[in-house]
């Protein structure tokens, strides 16, 4: 009798103490007490770059800094993020910000703060202008320097979400805006292609980018090669090598509503090797691996083209196919 009596005892004194300790335990924003700091609130951001063709979160890996503008519900500035360090490299990177209680805009860009961005924000503009003021541009340095033709990696992404106590999650999806692109020029007949009897060039308008990552109509601009050369690509059965030609050029966000062109002329009379609607050709890759992706959405993933050209004796371009990315385009209906 003796033992029930303090076994029941025993039994009121522990959960006497263990509702003491869950009272201290639980977060200060599940009690009311003046006295007490109120409850962290903001939001934590994670940034991803997954909108490529492998469906794989490549941000760790390809932004090197990053740039984060945040807006209010109303579209009004209320401050940015800058981050240049280590920290980027690091899956588990989460962005902590303490905001007032409501909705806000976060927009970010993957390579604008870093020291050999390409891009920039719009010069002249107010750094603390409202929402939909905000635009970026392509460096001219980019355009005008042989040094700079090979853009750094630039990126961008939108988040709208609300606060939360302690900081709830919300992911900011990134897009790429920068492409390289690769002209490789073969013989059929296996003669060496000089590099230096051709020029190349691609066309478009797009070096200025909008707050919603649109191009703006800026003017048509020229991107040049920011490297050429030769390569081997086998031995034919005399023994002799099969060299081409190939040139690497960088250009801006590739659109739909652009219509880009890709140049090659020979450096001998002027004549036009190659004159083609790259955005009709790159899209032709399109196959039906991916028919269910849209065309911006697939000009968006890939952002490395390799386009290899056949040439004739003349040094003129065969025009019945091209490979585009190791794929075989028959060239048919391909509007011009």
């Amino acid at each position: 009798m003796f033992d029930v009596k303090r076994n029941k005892v025993l039994h009121s004194i522990g959960a006497a103490l263990c509702a003491v300790l869950m009272g201290v335990l639980l977060p200060s924003c599940e009690r009311i007490y003046d006295d007490l700091p109120p409850c962290p609130h903001g939001i934590s951001l994670r940034f991803v770059y997954d909108y490529n063709m492998e469906y794989a979160n490549a941000f760790p890996h390809n932004v090197d800094c990053l740039t984060l503008l945040i807006y209010d519900s109303e579209g009004n500035y209320v401050g940015r993020r800058v981050v240049t360090g280590p920290e980027l490299a690091d899956e588990a990177y989460r962005m902590p910000l303490e905001l007032e209680k409501g909705e806000y805009r976060f927009v970010a860009y993957g390579g604008l703060a870093c020291e050999r961005s390409s891009f920039v924000l719009t010069p002249g503009a107010d750094e603390e202008a409202a929402h939909g003021r905000q635009h970026t541009m392509l460096d001219p340095e980019c355009l005008a320097r042989p040094e700079r033709r090979n853009l750094h990696g630039f990126y961008w992404g939108e988040l709208v979400m609300a606060t939360g106590d302690n900081y709830p999650e919300g992911t900011v999806e990134m897009k790429k805006n920068t492409n390289d692109i690769r002209v490789v020029l073969q013989h059929l007949n296996g003669q060496m292609v000089d590099v230096r009897q051709f020029e190349f060039e691609i066309r478009d308008d797009n070096t200025l980018l909008g707050p919603d990552n649109e191009p703006v109509p800026n003017g048509e601009v020229s991107y040049l090669p920011y490297a050429v050369g030769q390569s081997s690509t086998g031995i034919l059965p005399d023994g002799s090598q099969v060299v081409v030609a190939y040139a690497e050029l960088s250009t801006s966000r590739l659109v739909t509503g652009n219509s880009p062109r890709l140049i090659v002329r020979r450096v001998s009379d002027g004549g036009t090797v190659i004159d083609i609607p790259l955005k009709n050709y790159l899209l032709q890759l399109r196959s039906d691996l991916y028919a269910e992706m849209g065309e911006q959405e697939y000009l968006d993933r890939e952002s490395r083209w390799s386009l290899l050209f056949f040439l004739d004796a003349s040094h003129s371009w065969v025009r019945t196919q091209i490979k585009i990315n190791d794929w075989t385009v028959r060239i048919n209906d391909i509007e011009n």
